[in-house]
């Protein structure tokens, strides 16, 4: 019993072993937007429905408009962002224009959701791409990760290192952000990139910025601040803020911030 036991045990290991292998092999390209120097991706919410406008998302610094300031939050701005909608070999397929930015913000978070003209449904049935959904789940520590860079046409694969408190990159402050491990070598043209869950195939976070130089807590060298305030840097990492914040403010298929519950941060009329 023992010995037969431990062959089915080791056949169900190989299984358990190679199914991941199989499933993060199949993360491609495919939903990934090329954003003039930027990168992005085709997103739907949980609540999403196929006949909804869709959805790109991308970083806030990769706004087509002034970036917004400290604490300001942008919503439904006027818009005609253009992306490359590229296929899973990283081809362009299509030509998107935003017809608005329903959400832009630097505060809390590094993100720019736009809505484009055509449908799920539509992009689908003529181009035979769909989007990612974005995950309602924080990811863990340890989750096998990859970024996907329409821009560069590179996929970045690795481990989420830390959650970071809090980030500090010239006047920002992003909070709850992943720290990549070292493979994850970001940089210039990734920004906006999905991070995405190599088990699930969602989005599980958006790559916004890496330590470029050393530096600390200026424009391309962010540092951490954990929750004492103590400062640490670390040369040559990057990091991705988190999306399921996003699924918190979806109500049917609109973002709704006045939901209860909803995490992403508000406009201040002061502003």
């Amino acid at each position: 019993m023992s010995r037969r036991i431990g062959v089915l045990s080791g056949v169900l290991l190989v299984l358990a072993v190679a199914a991941p292998a199989a499933r993060a092999a199949a993360i491609d390209f495919a939903g990934a937007v090329d954003v003039n120097g930027c990168s992005g991706s085709l997103v739907r919410m949980p609540g999403s429905r196929d006949d909804d406008r869709a959805l790109v998302l991308t970083n806030g610094h990769c706004y087509d408009g002034p970036w917004p300031v400290p604490d300001e939050v942008l919503v439904d701005q006027p818009a005609d962002r253009a992306f490359d909608l590229l296929d899973g070999a990283g081809e362009p397929i299509a030509a998107l224009t935003a017809t608005k930015a329903l959400y832009v913000t630097m505060t809390g978070t590094d993100i720019a959701l736009y809505q484009v003209a055509s449908t799920y449904r539509e992009l689908a049935r003529e181009h035979g791409v769909r989007p990612r959904t974005v995950s309602a789940e924080r990811p863990a520590r340890g989750a096998d990760i990859r970024v996907v860079s329409g821009s560069l046409r590179q996929i970045f694969s690795c481990r989420v290192d830390h959650v970071a408190y809090r980030v500090l990159e010239a006047g920002y402050v992003t909070k709850d952000v992943l720290r990549y491990g070292p493979a994850c070598n970001t940089g210039p043209g990734t920004s906006g990139s999905p991070v995405v869950d190599a088990g699930s195939g969602d989005v599980v976070a958006i790559n916004n910025t890496s330590n470029r130089d050393g530096g600390q807590c200026t424009e391309n060298n962010p540092c951490e601040m954990d929750r004492y305030g103590v400062i640490t840097v670390h040369k040559g990492i990057g990091y991705g803020t988190q999306t399921h914040w996003l699924t918190t403010c979806v109500a049917g298929h609109r973002l709704d911030l006045d939901r209860r519950g909803c995490l992403l941060p508000r406009p201040d009329p002061r502003i």
